[in-house]
Protein backbone atom coordinates (compact mmCIF):
# COMPACT_ATOMS: atom_id res chain seq x y z
CA UNK A 1 0.00 0.00 0.00
CA UNK A 2 1.50 3.56 -1.07
CA UNK A 3 2.56 5.97 2.01
CA UNK A 4 0.59 8.85 2.22
CA UNK A 5 2.19 11.86 1.55
CA UNK A 6 1.64 14.76 3.94
CA UNK A 7 0.91 18.40 2.50
CA UNK A 8 3.93 21.04 2.50
CA UNK A 9 2.99 24.25 4.59
CA UNK A 10 3.12 27.25 3.04
CA UNK A 11 6.36 28.62 4.23
CA UNK A 12 8.25 25.33 3.36
CA UNK A 13 7.03 26.07 -0.82
CA UNK A 14 7.85 29.52 -0.50
CA UNK A 15 11.33 28.26 1.08
CA UNK A 16 11.71 25.61 -1.85
CA UNK A 17 10.67 27.91 -4.68
CA UNK A 18 13.08 30.72 -3.59
CA UNK A 19 16.00 28.17 -3.31
CA UNK A 20 14.69 27.19 -6.70
CA UNK A 21 14.76 30.37 -7.62
CA UNK A 22 18.28 31.54 -6.31
CA UNK A 23 19.84 28.50 -8.39
CA UNK A 24 18.48 29.70 -11.28
CA UNK A 25 19.55 32.80 -11.20
CA UNK A 26 22.96 32.06 -10.72
CA UNK A 27 23.01 29.48 -13.66
CA UNK A 28 21.49 32.24 -15.65
CA UNK A 29 23.97 34.71 -14.56
CA UNK A 30 26.82 32.17 -14.98
CA UNK A 31 25.67 32.02 -18.79
CA UNK A 32 25.92 35.91 -19.40
CA UNK A 33 28.64 36.24 -18.08
CA UNK A 34 30.09 33.26 -20.69
CA UNK A 35 28.13 34.71 -23.71
CA UNK A 36 29.65 38.36 -22.86
CA UNK A 37 33.16 36.58 -22.79
CA UNK A 38 32.41 35.06 -25.78
CA UNK A 39 30.90 38.18 -27.43
CA UNK A 40 32.03 41.11 -25.30
CA UNK A 41 30.28 43.81 -28.23
CA UNK A 42 26.94 42.42 -26.62
CA UNK A 43 27.86 43.18 -23.03
CA UNK A 44 25.87 46.40 -21.58
CA UNK A 45 28.02 49.38 -21.66
CA UNK A 46 29.72 50.61 -18.20
CA UNK A 47 27.29 53.42 -17.66
CA UNK A 48 24.19 51.37 -17.44
CA UNK A 49 25.78 48.57 -15.38
CA UNK A 50 26.86 51.61 -13.07
CA UNK A 51 23.27 53.09 -13.14
CA UNK A 52 21.73 49.32 -12.50
CA UNK A 53 23.99 48.69 -9.47
CA UNK A 54 23.07 52.38 -8.04
CA UNK A 55 18.93 52.03 -8.83
CA UNK A 56 19.47 48.55 -7.04
CA UNK A 57 21.75 50.33 -4.09
CA UNK A 58 19.56 52.65 -3.62
CA UNK A 59 16.14 50.05 -3.12
CA UNK A 60 18.08 48.58 -0.64
CA UNK A 61 18.76 51.09 1.78
CA UNK A 62 16.07 51.72 4.40
CA UNK A 63 16.35 54.69 6.34
CA UNK A 64 14.27 54.88 9.58
CA UNK A 65 14.22 57.05 11.85
CA UNK A 66 14.89 56.24 15.96
CA UNK A 67 12.50 57.56 18.20
CA UNK A 68 14.78 60.62 19.84
CA UNK A 69 14.57 61.84 15.86
CA UNK A 70 10.76 61.46 15.73
CA UNK A 71 10.33 63.59 18.92
CA UNK A 72 13.04 66.15 17.79
CA UNK A 73 10.83 66.87 14.65
CA UNK A 74 7.72 66.77 16.39
CA UNK A 75 8.70 69.49 18.37
CA UNK A 76 10.14 71.27 15.81
CA UNK A 77 7.31 71.01 13.60
CA UNK A 78 4.80 72.07 17.00
CA UNK A 79 6.63 75.21 17.48
CA UNK A 80 6.79 76.09 13.72
CA UNK A 81 3.15 76.11 13.79
CA UNK A 82 2.46 77.64 16.98
CA UNK A 83 4.46 80.50 15.62
CA UNK A 84 2.20 80.49 11.77
CA UNK A 85 -0.84 80.67 14.16
CA UNK A 86 0.33 83.67 16.37
CA UNK A 87 1.46 85.29 13.09
CA UNK A 88 -1.87 85.14 11.22
CA UNK A 89 -3.46 86.16 14.14
CA UNK A 90 -1.84 89.09 14.59
CA UNK A 91 -3.00 89.50 10.72
CA UNK A 92 -6.44 89.47 11.31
Amino acid sequence: MPQRREALSFSQLRELARAGADTTLKRLRAEIIAIERTFPELALPKTRRAVRRSIKRAGQRSRQMSAAAREAVSRRMKRYWAERRKAQAKVK
